[in-house]
């Protein structure tokens, strides 16, 4: 049987690219607007050779009748790469994974056609069947988990991002800076804004920081405990801080929690700190 298997191993990589080419046209067919402005901007003979080269290796692992290890090694090194590479192109999963069914129906047929010309009795197309089908669920599992890594990582970097972007310590004037929050701040935001806050604030030597709260929905024990750090940090370094914008539910939920603002200069609104900062 190991014989008829390397027969069988052999017509797939026989017609790997036949099969490549045929995947790729279903794939053209179905393709959304966006998904055919994605595949025109790659060459179709680049395309073509990465699928030729996912089916090469279910014909080698027949053909060359490579043990359970050297089959799903290959196959990891394959998705991980093209896992990758697919993501950096900005298809979706649920998209890349389409052509899973076309990849097997045409090995299937290629199988088929191979058994009856060389006469092969069910079991052999059963047991190649066997090999091929845990290879490709196998493709898959790499495949999906190397996109999830990639996508992942792409979205920690935007969310880094957008966290610094979140604590904009803005330049008034000479050593006068004003750091406007906005929206909630949890625990990961809490620690950022107390790095680019003393990093800002050395960058630009500043000697005053206006702290807007305006924007500032909920300030819960965690984020006044926050705010004190860094007002204490600021001026360990040499920098006042102002703190503007404490609205009156705001201001209520502060006393009702004990918290003393007492010797950090408050005013009612951005104007007012100005006003005393520049008159």
């Amino acid at each position: 049987m190991d014989n008829e298997l390397s027969v069988l191993g052999k017509a797939i990589l026989s017609k790997k690219f036949d099969i490549a080419k045929r995947v790729h046209e279903i794939r053209l067919s179905v393709a959304t607007d966006h998904q055919k402005q994605i595949i025109s901007s790659l060459k179709e003979e680049e395309v073509i050779n990465v699928r030729a080269n996912f089916i090469r290796l279910f014909g080698e692992a027949l053909a060359k009748g490579l043990n359970k290890e050297e089959a799903y090694n290959g196959i990891e090194k394959w998705a991980k790469e093209t896992g990758e590479f697919v993501h950096s192109l900005g298809v979706s999963l649920d998209e890349a994974l389409k052509d899973t069914s076309d990849y097997r129906m045409f090995i299937s047929e290629v199988l088929e056609e191979a058994a009856n010309k060389h006469n092969m009795s069910v079991k052999t197309v059963f047991t190649a069947a066997r090999v091929i089908d845990p290879l490709l669920d196998h493709a898959v599992y790499c495949f999906s988990l190397t996109f999830v890594h990639f996508y992942k990582k792409n979205l920690e970097a935007a969310k880094t991002a957008f966290l610094e972007l979140s604590v904009p310590v803005v330049p008034l004037s000479k050593g006068i800076a004003i750091l406007p929050l906005i929206g909630n701040i949890d625990t990961e935001r809490a620690k950022l804004l107390m790095e680019e806050t003393l990093s800002e604030a050395a960058r630009l030597k500043l000697s005053t920081l206006i702290l807007d709260l305006s924007g500032v929905l909920i300030i819960d024990t965690m984020v006044a405990d926050k705010i004190f750090s860094v007002i204490s940090a600021l001026e360990l370094i040499g920098v006042q801080t102002i703190l503007t914008g404490l609205r009156p539910e705001i201001a209520q939920t502060v006393v009702n929690l004990g918290i003393d603002f007492s010797n950090v200069p408050i005013k009612a609104n951005l104007q007012q700190a100005l006003t005393g900062l520049f008159t």
